[in-house]
C-alpha cells in the first residue's frame, strides 16, 4: 500500500469513528485476500479490505450494559475480553455478462484483493451499496477519482438522499454523484440479485438476496457486526445503528428467520471470509462458517 493510500485509509477510518462518536480503533496492517466459490452458475468471491480492533469500553457494543458483561460474552467464545475485532469485507458476484461488486470497504486492501481474484477495477460493471457509511463506500474513490471507472453505482433512493445530506461523506459524494442510479428497496437491481430493506442501521440500509438456480446467498450488510456479541445478544444496542430500537428489532427478526431457513449469508464484518450460516443456540444464536470459500 502506498503512503498516500495508507494516509487516506487512516483518515477515512478516523472519519468513520468520529461519525459514530467512537474512540479511535487500532488498525492492523491490511492484508489482501480473496476466497471464491460457486453459487449455481455464478462465481462468488469474498474480498478482504480492512480490519479494525476496537476497545471493549462500552462505547460500541452493549451500550446499555457494562464492559464486564460484554467481556463475559467474549470470554465464553474464547476471544480477548478487552478488544473487539471486526473485519471489513466486500463481495463480488460474477456471471457471464456482468461483474458486480457489493460494497467497497474503506479502500484498504480491496484493490489488491480484487487483483488476487483476477479482476481489474475497469472490469466491474455495477457496484451495489448496502448503505453509505464510510467503511462501505470509502473504496469508491481513489486519488479523488472513481476507483471503478466503468461501474454504475446503485443504492436505495432513501439511502442516497441520506448520503447526500451527510457532510462526513461529502468528498466521496461529489466524485460519485453522476454515476449513482438509485432504486426502490425490494427491486431487482441486477440479474439474480434483489434488494431487501433491513431497517435500523441507516435510513435506507438494504441487504442483497443473490439467487442462481436453487442456490441462495444473502448479503445482510450491517444487520450484524460482531460474530460473537451480535448473535449472543441481538437485543443489545450498537453504537453504529442510527435507530437503535429499530436496529435491535430488525437484527432479532432477521437472525430468527435465517436460523429457521438455514440460508447461507455473507456478513461483511464477521471474520473473513464472512460466509456461513446462523444457527439457533438456546435462547440466542451462533455463527457456523462455511467451508465453501477456498
Amino acid at each position: 500500500m502506498t503512503r498516500f493510500n495508507s494516509t487516506r485509509l487512516l483518515a477515512t477510518t478516523t472519519l468513520m469513528l468520529l461519525h459514530h462518536g467512537l474512540a479511535m480503533a487500532q488498525m492492523p496492517a491490511q492484508q489482501p485476500d480473496a476466497k471464491s466459490f460457486k453459487l449455481g452458475t455464478l462465481d462468488i468471491v469474498a474480498l478482504h479490505d480492512a480490519q479494525f480492533v476496537k476497545p471493549n469500553d462500552g462505547k460500541t457494543f452493549g451500550l446499555d450494559h457494562s464492559p464486564a458483561e460484554v467481556g463475559e460474552l467474549l470470554k465464553a467464545a474464547g476471544a480477548p475480553t478487552d478488544t473487539i475485532t471486526l473485519s471489513v469485507d466486500a463481495l463480488l458476484v460474477k456471471s457471464k455478462t456482468s461483474v458486480v461488486l457489493i460494497d467497497t470497504g474503506v479502500g484498504g486492501a480491496l484493490q489488491d484483493s480484487l487483483a488476487k481474484a483476477g479482476i481489474k477495477p475497469a472490469d466491474v460493471s455495477e457496484i451495489l451499496i448496502t448503505h453509505s457509511h464510510p467503511d462501505h463506500i470509502g473504496g469508491l474513490v481513489k486519488d479523488d477519482k472513481l476507483a471503478f471507472p466503468n461501474a454504475t453505482i446503485r443504492m436505495s433512493d432513501v439511502e442516497w438522499d441520506f448520503a447526500k445530506s451527510n457532510k462526513d461523506a461529502a468528498d466521496i459524494i461529489k466524485v460519485i454523484a453522476d454515476h449513482v442510479k438509485p432504486f426502490k428497496a425490494g427491486a431487482e437491481v441486477a440479474p439474480g440479485i434483489t434488494s431487501v430493506a433491513l431497517k435500523g442501521h441507516t435510513l435506507g440500509h438494504v441487504g442483497y438476496q443473490i439467487k442462481s438456480g436453487k442456490e441462495r446467498l444473502f448479503d445482510i450488510g450491517d444487520t450484524v457486526h460482531s460474530s460473537i456479541i451480535s448473535l449472543a445478544k441481538p437485543d443489545w444496542a450498537v453504537a453504529f445503528d442510527g435507530d437503535k430500537p429499530e436496529g435491535e428489532q430488525n437484527r432479532a427478526k432477521t437472525l430468527a428467520t435465517l436460523a429457521k431457513d438455514h440460508e447461507m449469508i455473507f456478513a461483511p464484518h464477521f471474520p473473513f471470509p464472512g460466509i456461513g450460516q446462523i444457527e439457533k443456540d438456546g435462547d440466542h444464536f451462533k455463527w457456523t462458517p462455511s467451508d465453501k470459500p477456498k
